[in-house]
């Protein structure tokens, strides 16, 4: 589910989520107990599909609720109402409207493209287009380069038994990976391009990581593909989908809108006229309501322009969509307290963490920095995480980018790379889990998808490790 939590970019770039979360609320403070109904959520969303699964499919959105609720309601009574109010209007205003608008006009466009024709879905055209994927994404980012290939990768692959590998490697490297290289790809980057940070300075100095990465997922995916190909009975022998027409694009114009998306996008971060407003103690800067209001306006004019049978023929439908927007709402809240406790640094619950990633003589270890930014981003929000740890490894984006830089390269890389260890580890995650399941494919339950990327995916992060960032 991925971007799980506020990944107000969750895939494109960002929609900056987190970036003051609880800003206002000493995490030094608190206790760990705070971070109860954060937990519950996820192991709601972890476990009740297997457990209840009917009961989950009809009320995970009051579930949500519940354990937004059982944070909401203890903090107000505890800090006041206006505290909770103030955090409550900033997680609307400052990072949930924001995320699910950009989301829902990257799945509004994607979705307004379909490729016609039919795609066979063969091991070597599968690794075409997951490597297609993981280039579009560093440049579209990972939400859009997701949404426009998951629909016809699934569609080609219709005619085969075991699908659910490809979609798993899909997020490994669409969702996740491919978003490394450059800030439009991946929430995290986008920040540090706020902060300071060059455009082309990831691609300068995690591209062997990112090639070494995508490339070993790409060989392993092929030689699986491969096997599962040749199996008996693995191709069906009616393909439900005809060689009727030439493989092409229909709603072509949601390109021009997509590139519409992206500007807007990096505008808000670009754009500094200084306007801003204050809604009920949250910022809001005038870059930010424009993107926001020019993201509405794009969704409807794709929804206006977009013929009925483009969407027919894509099977769009809003469900994916209401479910991410509805588990994320619980996870933008209860997250409050969790970022709150880790921005407190070694004064807070998780002085422990923050502590780990100092060598005793006071310098950074790059080592450390990776797994400890990994590890968080698997399961908050990845935006944020990246945050903690640039201000904790100074904050200074000149020193970061050139004294520190094997520091702010492996923050950088465990932010991103690590997103793909859970469903919730990055919002476009989530998004691919709900169309594939909409389109019949059977995908792995939250523990069978991270026995697929502990048994993948932490391999090749120990190999990083050892070459890249132990120093």
């Amino acid at each position: 589910m991925k971007n799980v939590r506020r990944l107000a970019l969750a895939g494109l770039l960002g929609v900056l989520p987190g970036l003051a979360t609880a800003a206002d609320i000493d995490g030094s403070a608190l206790s760990v107990l705070w971070g109860v109904p954060f937990a519950g959520i996820l192991l709601s969303i972890a476990l009740m599909p297997l457990l209840t699964p009917i009961f989950w499919h009809h009320h995970f959105g009051k579930v949500a609720a519940g354990w937004a609720l059982a944070f909401l309601v203890p903090f107000a009574i505890t800090f006041g109402p206006g505290v909770a109010g103030a955090s409550l209007v900033h997680a609307l205003v400052a990072e949930y409207i924001p995320f699910v608008i950009l989301l829902t006009a990257l799945f509004t466009v994607a979705g307004g493209i379909f490729i016609r024709g039919n795609l066979h879905g063969s091991p070597g055209l599968n690794t075409s287009i997951l490597a297609i994927g993981a280039v579009l994404a560093s440049f579209m980012g990972t939400t859009g380069a997701s949404m426009l290939l998951i629909r016809p990768l699934i569609r080609a692959n219709d005619n085969r038994t075991h699908v659910a590998h490809v979609v798993v490697f899909f997020i490994f490297i669409v969702s996740n990976a491919g978003g490394s290289l450059t800030p439009l790809g991946d929430p995290p980057l986008f920040l540090g391009f706020l902060k300071g940070v060059d455009f082309f300075w990831t691609v300068r100095y995690i591209f062997p990581e990112t090639l070494f990465l995508i490339g070993s997922l790409l060989a392993i995916f092929y030689v699986l593909d491969s096997w599962y190909y040749r199996r008996s009975g693995e191709v069906l022998r009616t393909d439900p989908t005809p060689d009727s027409r030439a493989i092409g694009f229909d709603g072509k114009v949601n390109f021009a809108l997509l590139g519409v998306v992206v500007a807007l996008v990096l505008l808000s971060g670009m754009w500094k006229p200084g306007v801003v407003f204050d809604v009920a103690g949250t910022e809001v800067g005038l870059p930010g309501i424009v993107r926001d209001v020019g993201l509405i306006i794009v969704t409807f004019v794709s929804l206006w322009l977009t013929p009925k049978k483009v969407h027919e023929d894509n099977q769009f439908g809003w469900a994916p969509m209401q479910e991410v927007a509805k588990l994320f709402a619980g996870i933008f809240l209860t997250i409050i307290p969790v970022i709150a406790m880790l921005k407190a640094g070694l004064n807070g619950p998780f002085g422990a963490v923050v502590s780990a990633v100092t060598r005793a003589d006071g310098t950074p270890d790059p080592l450390m920095y990776f797994w400890a930014t990994g590890a968080l981003s698997s399961f908050l929000d990845n935006a944020p995480t990246y945050l903690v740890f640039f201000n904790t490894a100074g904050g200074d984006p000149a020193v970061l980018m050139t004294t520190l830089a094997p520091t702010l390269a492996a923050i950088s890389a465990g932010a991103v790379f690590m997103g793909a260890n859970t469903y919730i580890g990055n919002a476009p995650n989530l998004m691919v889990k709900a169309i594939a399941e909409d389109r019949g494919v059977k995908m792995p339950s939250f523990f069978g998808y991270m026995l697929w990327s502990g048994g993948i995916l932490v391999p090749l992060f120990i190999v990083m490790s050892f070459i890249w960032f132990k120093q």
